[in-house]
């Protein structure tokens, strides 16, 4: 099995940063895995909030999770600040599937990378929908 090679910022489209806090550090020193995975719904979720798109409490169609990934190359350590890049990497009929990296303040290749997959559901009944034109509009921007 071949190992991905760290992508670089210029890779992704949307940047947003988060703080390291204490409680992340996990016993050998650094952030532990899953708060990787916390940035990476933050991320792209905090995303559709500003874009209008998702509509927490009342939205219809709505975006459910369906797959993660993340490969780790370097530690992140309380304090610290991080930057989270997100690129969209595939557009289907109901599917978006998000590039996200994560990197140190200022780092030049990301710590960490993976993808995060949504499905759009019918909010009642959680049926795969299209995607809407206005969400699929502002994804294309940062494809």
């Amino acid at each position: 099995m071949s190992r991905e090679a760290a992508a670089s910022r210029s890779e992704f489209k949307v940047w947003r940063t988060f703080t390291t806090r204490w409680a992340d550090n996990d016993i050998y020193g650094h952030v532990n895995n899953t708060i990787f995975y916390q940035w990476f719904d933050s991320a792209v979720n905090g995303w559709l909030v500003e874009q209008d798109l998702l509509d927490i409490a009342g939205g219809d169609p709505i975006a459910l999770v369906v797959e993660t990934r993340c490969a780790y190359f370097a530690p992140i350590e309380f304090p610290q600040d991080v930057e989270v890049g997100l690129a969209v990497s595939e557009l289907g009929r109901s599917s978006i599937r998000y590039r996200i990296g994560i990197f140190g303040s200022g780092g030049q290749t990301a710590a960490a990378q993976g993808e995060f997959v949504h499905v759009m559901v019918d909010r009642t009944t959680r049926r795969p929908v299209e995607i809407p034109g206005y969400w699929r509009t502002a994804l294309e921007a940062i494809s």
